[in-house]
């Protein structure tokens, strides 16, 4: 389990759930260099800690993950909105890759990027797990913006 200060204690899979899109909007505006992972969990990730690259099967240098980080160039506009945005990006991800892949919080070092300029992630620590129904809160929250914005999701042969 993570305790308050976000370290990890017990199985790499025992972590704390954040369950609403303001606990994860909270826990972005309180930390940097967080990231998010679509996956079986950091007991998988964490046995390797490479991701493989779809279309050759090269073991890349580290977890492929999305940064969490505000950028600067946001400026004083929702954490909210930004948070729900990094989800909605990959939202598609579980469907796409099957039975229990879920988001999850990690920290770390990034060791390079993959071929959709993703940062690789290495020296993971896992923070908490990411609930189904913040996906759902983030997706909503994605569609009261003004303009339409779909998950980025590659379409296969």
């Amino acid at each position: 389990m993570a305790d308050e200060g976000g370290q990890h204690r017990g199985t790499p899979d025992d972590l704390s759930v954040v369950r609403t899109l303001d606990g994860l909007t909270d826990l972005v505006a309180r930390h940097r260099g967080l990231y998010v992972r679509w996956s079986r969990g950091p007991g998988t990730d964490l046995a390797e800690a490479s991701s493989t690259d779809e279309l050759t099967g090269v073991a890349m240098p580290g977890l492929s993950a999305s940064p969490l980080d505000v950028e600067e160039w946001w400026a004083d506009r929702p954490v909210r909105v930004w948070a729900a945005r990094r989800l909605h990006d990959y939202a598609h991800l579980p469907h796409d890759k099957g039975p229990g892949v879920r988001p999850w919080v990690l920290t770390g070092r990034e060791a390079g990027r993959g071929p959709d300029n993703e940062p690789l992630v290495t020296d993971a620590r896992p923070m908490c797990w990411i609930a189904p129904e913040v996906i759902e809160e983030a997706r909503v929250e994605v569609e009261l913006q003004e303009r339409p914005w779909g998950p980025l999701r590659r379409t296969g042969p």
